[in-house]
């Protein structure tokens, strides 16, 4: 592929991630508001609490549902190309039945397991009582559907928009419960609150958009012929779905496997850490999502092998170059940072703000890499990838922490995100020397 059509395309990757950026950027102040409102409120220990009620419900509607928002965006390409209305709405049907189903697993499973596994968390009273409602904010997570097909279309504003939702809704509760001295109670309310608000915006918007974009837009209606439309969609659906599951696992099991080690108070400086470096985790997380559907539109237009590689390591010595400034800040300024998110009793968080920092850079390379796989075709090899290196070096976790304390959990998450990074940029590499995406889909 010649270079300046590599530039093209990364431009392209870019100018969509700075649209994701300007919601994440908004939410990100949001974010930071409604932290140091329920940190200086709460203090380290229910706050601890907060983070790991949340963390459970995530943790196990992560692992049941069942998204399929790669699905939407890689075939829903190939439809919007050969502009077929009418097998797009059955995949976007499809999609959203299997949601639906995997949705309403996981809120009975996060309803059955909360009140036995939340003891051994060290969640409060409180907390316990309240787990059951709780479980609703899977919710927040069932919308993969309206987001793939938000992606297709290239509305990465709307999406950078919703992105605002959740926290400015917390913000606002966090707010009220702080102001009338209401507890951890009100604080649980109001994130189940925005979890629930962030569900319903993404499928208004989903649905508006099938309305505004799709010729006779019949929202209800059978989803026969939608595997037969869409040749390897399960097969892609499962591998897509496992790879999302295994990518997300480690960092929302992480806090949890923190309380149950160390107690809840360690958990809230843990999700502090988390908070002061997010900074350079998320923008890598956006690029692999703006990536994906420009790779799956070159795919499907039966672009080189040569042009995605390109593409890959342009974006990813672009995402470097960006965060290695960050980092240097993070790594002065880690114990002041901490303390500014969550007063002097999160002093303690300092030290594993420059350990999860490192992990976060060395992260950077996966979500694209992972991306450009899934656009391949191949979402297995990017399933087997993290396979092997989250559920892989999962069972190293608790031993680092019983030997080093909570600076554990951060050199574990450096392991985990330089051998990530490693493992699908060659895998990458390898597939795109093959040939043509087309030979390798074959």
């Amino acid at each position: 592929m010649p270079d300046t059509a590599a530039r093209g395309l990364v431009a392209r990757i870019y100018a969509n991630l700075a649209r994701l950026l300007g919601g994440k950027a908004a939410s990100a102040v949001l974010g930071l508001g409604y932290m140091v409102l329920a940190t200086h409120t709460l203090g380290p220990t229910d706050y601890g609490v907060l983070v790991l009620v949340h963390g459970f419900a995530m943790t196990v509607g992560g692992i049941v549902e069942f998204p399929g928002w790669h699905a939407i965006v890689r075939y829903g390409a190939q439809a919007l190309a050969e502009d077929d209305h009418p097998r797009m709405l059955r995949l976007l049907r499809f999609a959203g039945l299997v949601e639906g189903v995997g949705g309403i697993a996981s809120i009975l499973a996060a309803a059955i397991l909360a009140p036995v596994l939340g003891p051994a968390l060290g969640w409060s009273p409180t907390a316990i009582a309240f787990a059951i409602p709780y479980s609703f904010a899977v919710l927040a997570s069932i919308r993969a559907t309206p987001a793939g097909y938000l992606q297709l279309l290239g509305r990465f504003d709307l999406l950078g928009l919703h992105n605002m939702v959740a926290p400015g809704v917390r913000l606002i509760g966090a707010a009220l419960a702080a102001w009338l001295h209401l507890g951890l109670k009100a604080f649980l309310v109001a994130w189940l609150i925005a979890a629930l608000a962030e569900w319903i915006v993404m499928w208004l918007l989903g649905i508006v958009a099938v309305r505004r974009t799709l010729r006779d837009p019949a929202l209800l209606g059978s989803v026969r012929g939608a595997v037969a439309d869409n040749p390897g969609l399960w097969r892609f659906m499962l591998a897509a779905n496992a790879d999302v599951t295994l990518t997300e696992l480690a960092a929302r099991i992480a806090p949890l496997f923190v309380g149950w080690i160390l107690g809840p108070a360690a958990a809230g400086l843990y999700a502090v850490a988390q908070r002061a470096t997010v900074v350079i985790q998320q923008p890598a997380q956006i690029m692999g999502q703006a990536a994906y559907a420009e790779l799956a539109r070159l795919v499907a237009n039966g672009g080189s092998g040569g042009a995605l590689r390109a593409a890959l390591l342009r974006c990813a010595g672009l995402a470097l170059a960006a965060a290695i400034p960050v980092l240097l800040i993070l790594a002065i300024f880690g114990r002041e940072i901490a303390i500014a998110l969550g007063g002097h009793a999160f002093a303690g968080a300092g030290g594993l703000v420059l350990l999860l920092a490192i992990a976060r850079t060395a992260w950077l390379i996966a979500p694209p890499a992972s991306s450009a796989l899934t656009a391949l075709g191949r979402p297995t090899l990017s399933v087997a990838a993290n396979l092997t290196i989250n559920l892989g070096l999962l069972p190293l976790l608790p031993l680092m922490m019983l030997g080093l304390g909570l600076s554990g959990a951060g050199w574990h998450a450096i392991l985990q995100g330089a051998g990530a990074s490693a493992v699908l940029l060659l895998m990458v590499l390898r597939q795109t020397r093959l040939g043509s995406p087309r030979a390798v889909l074959a």
